[in-house]
């Protein structure tokens, strides 16, 4: 009897050990991932973390995916957060274009700098919206309206600073309006945006495509213009171009890591977006959401971000938003 027992006492020891070998130690291949949103839930930087944690569980059935939200300040508050996380290979974070815009308008004492670049995933074009009972019609009647007293045009978008605020600031120069006098209210994630705009709280609404594109298609806003180039398939929309303003834009997201990653770490992280990346189901997503495959890893991810702080920060200089 007692040689069974201590048998079974080691058996659970084994098993035991087995156990937090699936979940603990650090680093990529240990298991668990968390995917931190840095804004509220329902806008994009949300939406893409979903869609990865989704598409990574795809991809490798065993892990296990987490993704947490932590909004303000255009994604800097988070990215302190991500910060004090140096040398955590079981981390990532999404971001974008937002967050180079907000790190400058906010004058955010933490900076790209102190994280380890992952990989670009998307590009999206933006896209203008009104309430579907708004007298604006048009182009045209958006740049009369702000002719006539730019106030009481209030805008709703992301972040100050972020990708949704430089449209609109680029809107208004194209129109012979100074960008500075834009009512521009910031919202920390689209969900709230939406919500403003469906209660008619605001003029009109700007932000990625994938967050407002099935509410013009069911009649709830009507889609003013798109930042891109040409006609987006299976929108009805026309480009800012044709409504006679000269702006094109495209936001993009990606992930980065804390700072301080060991290479094992870094290469695991970048095998494992990589994975994700060439999966179906990120595949069928990015097709969904009318997003852009742009995936870029290692050097050539870290050389993008570089430039992008640049181009940005002149950007927004020259808009007024920073002093």
């Amino acid at each position: 009897m007692r040689l069974r027992i201590l048998a079974a006492l080691a058996a659970i020891s084994v098993a035991a050990l087995s156990g937090c070998g699936e979940t603990g130690g650090s680093g990529a291949n240990a298991g668990a991932l968390r995917i931190m949103a840095p804004a509220a839930p329902g806008g994009g930087w949300d939406q893409t973390s979903r869609t990865a944690e989704q598409a990574l569980k795809s991809a490798d059935p065993g892990r296990k995916v987490e993704v947490y939200n932590v909004p303000g300040a255009g994604g800097t508050i988070g990215l302190a957060q991500l910060a004090g996380e140096k040398g955590n290979g079981s981390l990532l974070m999404t971001m974008g274009l937002v967050m180079v815009g907000a790190i400058e308008q906010n004058k955010s004492t933490v900076t790209l700098a102190e994280t380890t670049p992952i990989a670009k995933l998307t590009e999206e074009y933006e896209i203008i919206v009104v309430p579907a009972e708004s007298p604006l019609k048009q182009l045209s009647d958006l740049v009369a309206a702000w002719k006539a007293d730019p106030a009481k045009v209030s805008v709703a978008g992301g972040s100050a600073g972020g990708t949704d605020h430089i449209v609109a600031g680029l809107m208004a120069k194209a129109a012979g309006v100074d960008p500075k006098q834009v009512n521009y209210i910031a919202h920390s994630g689209g969900g709230e945006a939406l919500n403003a705009l469906l209660g008619n709280k605001v003029t009109l609404g700007i932000s990625g495509v994938g967050e407002f594109a099935e509410h013009v298609k069911s009649g709830k806003l009507r889609a003013l213009g798109v930042t891109s180039g040409e006609r987006l398939p299976d929108l009805d929309a026309p480009t800012l171009k044709e409504g006679g303003l000269d702006v094109e834009l495209a936001n993009w997201r990606g992930f980065v890591a804390p700072g301080g990653l060991s290479d094992a770490d870094r290469h695991a992280l970048t095998d494992l977006v990589t994975k994700m990346h060439d999966s179906q189901a990120w595949k069928d997503a990015v097709a969904k959401n009318g997003w852009i495959d742009s995936f870029q890893t290692g050097q050539q991810f870290a050389d993008y971000l570089a430039a992008e702080q640049t181009r940005v920060k002149g950007i927004i200089a020259e808009m007024g938003l920073v002093s």
